[in-house]
């Protein structure tokens, strides 16, 4: 593992707070318009860890979004959009980076589904993919923010 990792944030309201205490595998930008819709924006930010890692330590999130296998959740009273759990990847947890108390040094390394995006919209990202990475292409990526990281 790559240094010492902890993180604290929460919804805007605050009754929701959660903890990262593993690394981030890789950070993101999605351009989709689902993502612009959820959070009335550009595009969403996001932090991929390990679920072991991830903890919701205060309040109870609910489902919101559109139900599916990919899960997200939102705080019940202020609606914030915190986290996503694909269902297709137990194994991690996809936290909005601006809900961290500290979202410093958590610039998008990837960013994903530039075909939606709004024209204007741009991010440091180091990676870009017109819809959605290949599988094949997360090792490599996830190796290579590691390295920046340590480095």
């Amino acid at each position: 593992m790559v240094g010492e990792f902890m993180r604290e944030g929460g919804c805007r309201c605050g009754q929701v707070r959660f903890k990262i205490s593993a690394p981030p595998l890789i950070t993101m930008a999605c351009h989709c318009t689902g993502c612009q819709k959820m959070t009335a924006s550009a595009f969403s930010l996001s932090v991929l860890t390990r679920s072991a890692g991830f903890e919701v330590t205060q309040g109870e999130p609910v489902l919101g979004g559109l139900h599916g296998a990919t899960r997200h959740f939102f705080c019940p009273h202020c609606k914030s959009w915190m986290f996503t759990r694909p269902d297709d990847a137990p194994h991690v947890v996809n936290v909005r980076t601006t809900l961290l108390d500290d979202p410093s040094g958590l610039e998008p390394f990837m960013e994903t589904m530039t075909a939606e995006k709004l024209p204007w919209a741009v991010t440091p990202a180091v990676e870009s993919f017109e819809g959605f990475p290949p599988p094949e292409a997360y090792a490599p990526m996830m190796a290579a923010f590691a390295a920046g990281r340590a480095g």
